[in-house]
């Protein structure tokens, strides 16, 4: 995919803001150094295809070593799932610490809690680029009111549906849930071989929208003091919306109860779904698969007819470990990374959708298929609760649990947020 000539004029003329200089100082810093030549250590994720992504990066590493004699760039490129164990450990054994990591953006809290990660609050706010950076990838890298790293790039997810089946049976795009759950249930009574709406059980970030956008929350609170939230009204009618799709007039439950978001997508880009909740990150997954040609993506409608149901803003973000000996060039070499030229050059190479709104505009000119996300990023998005407990929410399952147990049968609604939102207390009140 080539960018095209406004992007790539537009990209071309933009500068690198130069990196200010602040000595480490923090307990677990390395004797606060701050050296100015040496070898950078740097842990990426590693993605599906990695290379066109190798090949960005790579041009960034080029032009740091160029700007700073004496320096070289080690990288290595780390698997996602096992992330949490590397950077764990790399907090706990500095000697062999990166000084600069890629992290996804529900991880900040959890790391600032861990003490890894430094305060570039100063240099951030200094960067002449950081101006442009939209408001929820900047609260992405925030907590407690500092700034702990630079936005990399953001992904939502919108709604992938087959163009032919919806001019074969004179079908409308839904203009509101209650219209996509009617119309996922006559594809599915018209095509029985296909879900309607491909959904799963374990697919968090694809059930949010339906609670967010019926009023409800995950949780209330500020300053991470956090209540749970799931089992309000609100919140009930949401996930009662999302489950009720589980079911063998769209979804069936024994197939669709453990499938997560990768899983969704894959069947839709298979040709096994007629409609699918896919993020901008999907877009190369479905043009490798059998529908290409013959689908469209709209923002996910909200309740009201037209609206926009809340996305999650997921992502990633750049951070400079507080254990690094290269403080100032750990920065530099971040805000590189993250730039609005580098951010461009990772658009153009894997469809990572920018987090500054000049850059991202002017990708949703070039390239059509960026339009309806940016178009869902603009209507608000929804973060999950800043707060190290997340992690512990997260990797404990306890959403996906709630929405299997209700689709199998196990609980109802009620029963099953209220379990859910004492579970995410629970985690609350031992992070505090």
């Amino acid at each position: 995919m080539k960018l095209a000539p406004r992007l790539a004029v537009f990209l071309a003329a933009v500068t690198l803001g130069a990196a200010a200089c602040a000595p480490q100082t923090s307990g677990n810093s390395s004797s606060g150094k701050d050296e100015k030549t040496g070898t950078l250590r740097v842990w990426l994720f590693q993605e599906v295809n990695n290379k066109p992504k190798e090949r960005a990066v790579d041009a960034v590493l080029a032009g740091f070593e160029r700007a700073h004699e004496g320096t070289e760039v080690d990288i290595e490129y780390i698997p996602v799932e096992t992330r949490a164990q590397r950077i764990k450990a790399a907090f706990n054994d500095p000697s062999s610490a990166p000084d600069v990591i890629e992290y996804g953006n529900t991880d900040t809290a959890g790391y600032v809690e861990d003490g890894g990660l430094a305060d570039v609050t100063a240099e951030f706010d200094a960067w002449d680029e950081a101006k442009d950076t939209d408001p929820t990838a900047r609260r992405s890298v925030t907590v407690g009111g500092k700034v702990y790293g630079a936005p990399y790039f953001v992904g939502v997810r919108a709604l992938y549906y087959r163009t032919d089946l919806f001019d074969e049976h004179g079908l409308d795009v839904p203009r509101s849930l209650a219209e996509l759950a009617a119309t996922a249930r006559e594809l599915r009574a018209a095509e029985p071989g296909l879900y309607g709406l491909a959904v799963g059980g374990a697919y968090t970030y694809g059930a949010l929208p339906f609670l967010w956008a019926h009023g409800g929350e995950l949780a209330t609170g500020e300053d991470g003091t956090y209540t749970a939230a799931v089992g309000s009204a609100a919140a009930r009618k949401g996930i009662e919306a999302y489950t009720a799709l589980f079911g063998d007039d769209n979804c069936p439950t024994a197939k669709c109860a453990g499938m997560g978001g990768n899983d969704t997508v894959t069947a839709f880009a298979a040709g096994k779904a007629a409609m699918a909740i896919g993020g901008d990150f999907s877009h190369q997954a479905v043009e490798a698969g059998k529908v290409k040609g013959k689908y469209a993506v709209v923002p996910l409608p909200g309740v009201q007819p037209g609206s926009i149901a809340p996305a999650f803003a997921g992502g990633n973000n750049i951070g400079v470990l507080k254990s690094t000996a290269h403080r100032s060039l750990a920065v530099d070499l971040m805000k590189r990374l993250a730039s609005k030229k580098a951010q461009g050059e990772l658009f153009e190479a894997m469809g990572f959708l920018p987090t500054f709104t000049d850059v991202r505009a002017r990708a949703a000119e070039s390239e059509p298929f960026v339009k309806p996300f940016v178009d869902t990023l603009e209507a608000g998005t929804r973060f999950v609760p800043a707060s190290p407990a997340w992690a512990q929410i997260d990797s404990s399952l306890v959403l996906p649990t709630m929405y299997q147990e209700i689709v199998s049968g196990k609980k109802d609604v009620a029963a099953a947020a209220a379990d859910a939102a004492r579970k995410m207390d629970d985690a609350f009140g031992s992070a505090g």
